[in-house]
This record gives structure tokens, C-alpha cells and sequence, in this order.
């Protein structure tokens, strides 16, 4: 009976010694991660407020967090290897928390961006922070939400943001969030409710490329003030409207391309250029610089039936 027990003893031994195996390999690959991706992420600060920053490209622009920026126009970048430098603001995204920084470096080395595949949830993920002006911290966790628009409590309304549950400290605004290869997934830029929200990669790239070209993001504007609606389901399931959510229509300000298109308060808006419109952010993601000065159908709905307008969305003022 005894000699039976040795053998689950060894086993058991066993057992530990290869636990201990894994954790340490995860350990390992963890490290082996912050200490590759170290040299992308650089300290941004200008006296009274810090943050961190992306290393974007090898032409030596840098992404950070708008409100990280603030008013500033010109603030200190620390890079990895100890260099100080200015940094000049290039351009902003102030409705998605995003701004471009350019400093006059060589040697800088860019993160490579997810592409070409959907984040997931439940995907394990990490935030870096650069808030010595050195090493980075590094925080874990895993995705909890890959794509949502979100009202920031901070002013801004995200349209395609990452919800994680890493716990982000002071500092990590503007960092970035990477996947288990390394690869960019989103920019860092708030944590609450123990969840941390991150703009994506997706329209990091969309707004940066805009911002590098002419220094600003190009909106269209409408002039009015909507929210979402939930729908009845006999007019949700008919065919022309398809969708559960649509735009109620509060205000109309005057002479503005909204005014001009026939829209009063009171009306749904279901579709914009024939795309569903079921929240803010749906619109205000289509409304880009591609469809300024342009006409644009646009469903309406007037009770329970559904109008087709045209409307020629302005450029909105900065």
C-alpha cells in the first residue's frame, strides 16, 4: 500500500516543479514583452501635468492624450535611453482624446499597429506607462469589450473605444495597449468604474494619417442636438428602418444644413448615406470630411412613417 504512494508522491513533485515551469516561461514572456516594446513609449509632460506618449513613426512623431496636452503647444518628451527634448503639438482630435506630437529625433522606434484581424474579448492585453522618463510600468489585464462607442465622463465621446479591466494608474493617459505579440491595439485614456478605456488602433491610424497630412480633423456638422431612442418593434421590423435604436431629434439651430434639409424636432434620424444610425457616435462617425459640402440622403422617421430627405453637411469650426 505504501509503495503505491511513492509514485503519486514523484507525481505530485512533479506536477509542481512543471506549474512552476509555466508560470515562470509566462513570467519570462511577460518581461521579455516590456522590455521590447520599452523604447516606444516616451514620458510627455509640460511642468504641471504628465503622461505618456507612442512613439508613432520614424520620422519622429509621438501620440499622446489630448488632455494630457491640455492648452500647450510646446512640451518635454523623455524618451527611453534618457534623451529630453521639445516636442511641438501638430494637430489634435480633441473628440476622440488623441494628439500629435513632433520632436526632431533620430534612432526612434514605432510600434507596429494590429491589422488585419478583430480584437476579442477576452483577449489578455498591456498598458504601458512612461512616468519616470525610463523604464516602463506595465499594467494586465483582458479585453472586456473590443469595439463601443462611449460618452467619456472627461468631455469627449470615443467612437470606437477598448474596454479592459486593467487597472490604470495617474500617468498611463496616452500610453499605449498592446496584445500578447506586441502589436498596438489602442492608446490608453481613462480608467473608471475599474475599467480601463483605450481609443483603437483602428482610428489611431485613420486620425493620425489626417493629423500628419493637414494638422487637423475635418468634420462635417449638421446643427442639431440628438440622442438615442429605443424603437417600437412594429416599426423597428419594417424593412425600410431594420434596427432597434435610432436618433430622436431635441433641437434644430437655425441657419444651418440640418434647418435647410426640413428637419424639425421631434423627428428619428434611422439612416445617414444609407448607413444605420443607432447612436451619437454612428453619427458622428460618418459625419467625416468626405461628405462636406456633399448631399446626402438621410431617413427619417415622422411618426410611423419614414421620410427621405437631403442634407449637405457643413464644415464644423474649430
Amino acid at each position: 500500500m505504501l509503495a503505491l504512494l511513492y509514485p503519486r508522491r514523484d507525481i505530485f513533485k512533479m506536477s509542481k516543479q512543471s506549474n512552476a515551469g509555466l508560470l515562470q516561461s509566462l513570467s519570462d514572456a511577460v518581461a521579455d514583452l516590456a522590455e521590447r516594446i520599452s523604447p516606444s513609449v516616451v514620458r510627455v509632460g509640460d511642468g504641471r501635468r504628465q503622461g505618456t506618449g507612442i512613439v508613432w513613426d520614424s520620422e519622429g512623431h509621438i501620440l499622446t492624450a489630448d488632455h494630457v496636452v491640455g492648452r500647450a503647444d510646446v512640451l518635454e518628451v523623455a524618451l527611453h535611453d534618457g534623451r529630453r527634448m521639445e516636442a511641438k503639438v501638430v494637430g489634435r482630435d480633441p473628440d476622440n482624446d488623441l494628439a500629435l506630437l513632433k520632436v526632431g529625433a533620430g534612432g526612434l522606434v514605432p510600434l507596429e499597429a494590429m491589422n488585419g484581424r478583430a480584437l476579442r474579448a477576452g483577449e489578455l492585453v498591456f498598458a504601458f506607462a512612461n512616468l519616470a522618463g525610463k523604464d516602463p510600468s506595465v499594467a494586465s489585464g483582458v479585453v472586456t469589450s473590443p469595439s463601443r462607442g462611449i460618452q467619456g465622463w472627461w468631455g469627449v465621446m470615443i467612437e470606437d473605444a477598448v474596454i479592459t479591466d486593467a487597472q490604470l494608474n495617474p500617468g498611463y493617459s496616452g500610453g499605449p495597449l498592446v496584445d500578447a505579440w506586441g502589436r498596438l491595439v489602442g492608446m490608453n485614456v481613462a480608467c473608471f468604474s475599474s475599467r480601463g478605456v483605450a481609443v483603437s488602433a483602428k482610428t489611431l491610424k485613420e486620425r493620425a494619417g489626417r493629423l500628419v497630412k493637414d494638422g487637423r480633423i475635418r468634420r462635417g456638422y449638421l446643427g442639431i442636438v440628438a440622442e438615442p431612442v429605443a424603437l417600437p418593434e412594429e416599426i423597428a421590423s419594417k424593412p425600410e428602418v431594420g434596427q432597434e435604436t435610432a436618433l430622436l431629434v431635441r433641437s434644430v439651430e437655425a441657419g444651418t444644413p440640418a434647418k435647410a434639409a426640413g428637419l424639425t424636432i421631434g423627428d428619428v434620424l434611422v439612416k445617414f448615406s444609407g448607413s444605420p444610425l443607432t447612436d451619437i457616435g454612428d453619427l458622428h462617425g460618418l459625419l467625416s470630411a468626405d461628405v462636406i459640402g456633399k448631399s446626402v440622403p438621410l431617413t427619417v422617421l415622422r411618426g410611423e412613417r419614414t421620410s427621405d430627405l437631403t442634407v449637405t453637411p457643413k464644415e464644423a469650426e474649430e
